[in-house]
């Protein structure tokens, strides 16, 4: 059964320094602010995968945003996203829940974060990662207009390698 796994309900957020010379978020307040918002950002998208509604998952996206899926697919621009995703869950996408597993998330400037995740799937009331769901994906966020949202969102399922030999 193939699945896109977004990986992100639960986990807290690890925070690391930026590269020298960057700016970052002030420390405190700011930072604080965004971190909270790409946790509403990750329930928000975990709630739309839950229900499996497109448009609230797209909703968390730029207008002009990307979404690589785990297969390999490019979904381009919100309503692109909000398409893709439709498809998605009504031919592959079984009723689960996203469990995050873990989360890096490091500054590259006062308007731009990168978020590493590791994740799976739940069957609904399950609470063990469903198998071969495993999954990590990079979300690169913006701040525009006051405002954090994703850029980008390009997830991989995580495979062990087959033995050289």
């Amino acid at each position: 059964m193939a699945a896109v796994t977004a990986a992100i309900v639960g986990g807290s957020a690890l925070l690391a320094g930026a590269e020298p010379g960057t700016t970052t978020p002030a420390s405190g307040g700011e930072r604080e602010r965004a971190l909270a918002a790409f946790d509403r950002i990750r329930d928000q998208q975990a709630d739309a995968w839950y229900r499996e509604d497109s448009a609230a998952f797209a909703a968390t996206f730029t207008a002009d945003g990307d979404v690589v899926t785990f297969n390999g697919d490019h979904l381009r621009t919100r309503d692109g996203i909000e398409e893709g995703m439709r498809f998605y869950f009504e031919h592959y996408i079984d009723h689960t829940r996203l469990r995050t597993v873990d989360e890096h998330v490091r500054f590259a400037g006062p308007d731009l974060a990168i978020i590493v995740r590791t994740g799976c799937q739940l069957e609904p009331k399950g609470t063990e990662c469903r198998e071969d769901s495993l999954s990590r994906n990079t979300n690169v966020m913006v701040k525009r207009q006051g405002r954090w949202l994703q850029q980008s969102f390009q997830n991989t399922r995580v495979m062990e390698l087959p033995d050289p030999n």
